[in-house]
């Protein structure tokens, strides 16, 4: 299979997506040097990075927000989530198209605009390419206490992401926005990444398909390429459960945001997931297609402001 070829699969990212062209690991690593010890020759005999190994993972993550972002510090513990650069940066410029929408196809830009990251995490992705890709403001959320203190030193040791994002743990794990959204707040959009698996054994099933994917080893249990606690990885329910609850509670701030979303990695909880929609009796809902490599999933994004609202909306906080 030619380089050209394989370099095809990328374009199923986001036109504006900095990673859509193969990495450049020379440019990369020197940004990083540690990056250097992970590259290896692949099937093809071309320069690639060991994906199955999550601290190589992590060094390029590294690097990726270093050379792209301008992020220089970007640490937190081996055992927390260390996601995948392109996939979050595909959702955070779909809902920029989103926003485009509503706005005579021009992105809204620049701190008027105000997102909630549901479940931030220790590693404050979302943010990050939020505010370095187009100037917003970010509140993140999460119920680790630990997880919050490690986003707040990765917001206090960029520049960048000072006076640009807020963190605010959320006390009650019940709940999604009640205790996180004030009801005197304006949110222009809301974002999540659910727990995905309903138990430990669903996440350990699913590490094993990685991995062989990855790696063609088999293994009773591998290390997640992109760790994870458990918190970040399961609850109960699991996925379908977390954003029906989700769908549920948005309804009580209806008039708070103009845009709720979260992404959607099973495709059989879609059905589940509009009939939940359907009986809050969202105004509009919006379903997109998002993959990266041989993952494929979606966002679900619902409003309950009707045109004329939609339409004060903007002229209020974005047209200033």
């Amino acid at each position: 299979m030619s380089s050209e070829k394989r370099q095809e699969i990328k374009t199923r990212l986001h036109a504006r997506n900095k990673n859509r062209e193969r990495y450049d690991l020379n440019a990369l690593t020197t940004v990083n040097p540690e990056l250097a010890n992970y590259v290896k020759s692949n099937k093809y005999g071309e320069d690639s990075v060991d994906f199955s190994n999550p601290v190589a993972v992590k060094a390029l993550n590294k690097a990726l927000l270093n050379h792209y972002y301008g992020i220089k510090y970007w640490e937190f513990p081996d055992e927390n989530l260390c996601p995948p650069i392109p996939g979050r940066a595909d959702y955070i410029h779909q809902m920029a198209d989103v926003l485009a929408e509503n706005n005579s196809n021009t992105i809204p830009m620049g701190d008027n605009i105000t997102c909630i990251d549901i479940g931030v995490g220790a590693n404050c992705i979302y943010p990050i390419i939020g505010v370095t890709e187009y100037g917003w403001k970010f509140i993140g959320s999460d119920i680790d206490p630990k997880s919050i203190k490690s986003a707040q030193y990765i917001v206090n040791s960029n520049e960048s992401l000072k006076d640009n994002v807020e963190l605010r743990l959320q006390a009650d794990r019940k709940d999604v926005f009640f205790g996180i959204m004030d009801r005197k707040e304006k949110i222009d959009f809301t974002i999540c990444n659910p727990p995905f698996h309903a138990s430990i054994e669903d996440a350990q099933k699913g590490t094993r398909r990685k991995v062989r994917h990855l790696s063609g080893k088999k293994e009773k249990t591998p290390t997640l390429n992109f760790a994870g606690i458990s918190d970040e990885l399961i609850c109960e329910g699991g996925e379908n459960k977390f954003i029906r609850d989700m769908v549920k509670e948005s309804k009580k701030f209806s008039k708070n945001c103009f845009w709720f979303s979260t992404l959607v990695s099973k495709q059989s909880n879609l059905k589940g997931i509009y009939k939940s929609l359907e009986k809050i009796e969202a105004k509009q809902i919006k379903t997109i297609p998002m993959g990266s490599g041989n993952k494929s999933s979606r966002i679900v994004a619902w409003t309950f402001l009707t045109t004329e609202e939609q339409k004060d909306w903007r002229e209020s906080r974005w047209n200033i």
